[in-house]
């Protein structure tokens, strides 16, 4: 798996390719995450082609394979997360932040993947609600809170629907 210029790195990709397929067998995934699981297989591989970059100055040349540009791959959604956090880090104001998770049981897990759209918006109202309820106690913060809300979609051990995270 490893190759020369990502000695000791193993990638999603790496492994949706060695176990993606016995993986797919085991368990009845949507159609968007087979897709995704997919494209991030074939990302950067001979499946998808390939270009010639060439240095303007210097004249040398690589081969390089294209990547898949889905929005759920690590590798070519790095670039647009970077720039997406520096935005964020801009509306920063000079204030205290804490970071929370909030989850649902991982036995929902099969109605989420089902259900997106219904299980999320009931978590992120529900999520919302409970923490500017706390931020106004006075026994708590006794202020008005802002919030920034981000669902991730995939677990640590990429195992599907995962927590609901507040920043």
């Amino acid at each position: 798996m490893n190759t020369p210029h990502r000695l000791n790195t193993i990638e999603v990709g790496d492994i949706f390719r060695q176990y993606g397929a016995a993986y797919r067998k085991r368990h009845k995934l949507p159609l968007q995450s087979l897709k995704a699981m997919s494209a991030i297989e074939s990302c950067r591989t001979a499946a998808l082609g390939g270009h010639v970059d060439k240095c303007d100055r210097c004249n040398h040349s690589r081969n390089s394979y294209n990547s898949c540009r889905n929005r759920h791959c690590p590798k070519c959604q790095s670039l647009a997360k970077e720039r997406w956090l520096e935005a964020r880090k801009k509306e920063l104001l000079p204030a205290s932040y804490l970071h929370g998770v909030l989850t649902i049981p991982y036995e929902l897990n099969p109605i989420a993947l089902i259900n997106q759209k219904e299980i999320y918006d009931i978590l992120f109202k529900s999520g919302t609600e409970t923490l500017r309820e706390l931020g106004f106690d006075p026994k708590h913060l006794g202020a008005e809170i802002g919030i920034i809300a981000i669902l991730h979609t995939w677990g640590a051990e990429l195992n599907g629907p995962s927590p609901f995270c507040i920043a």
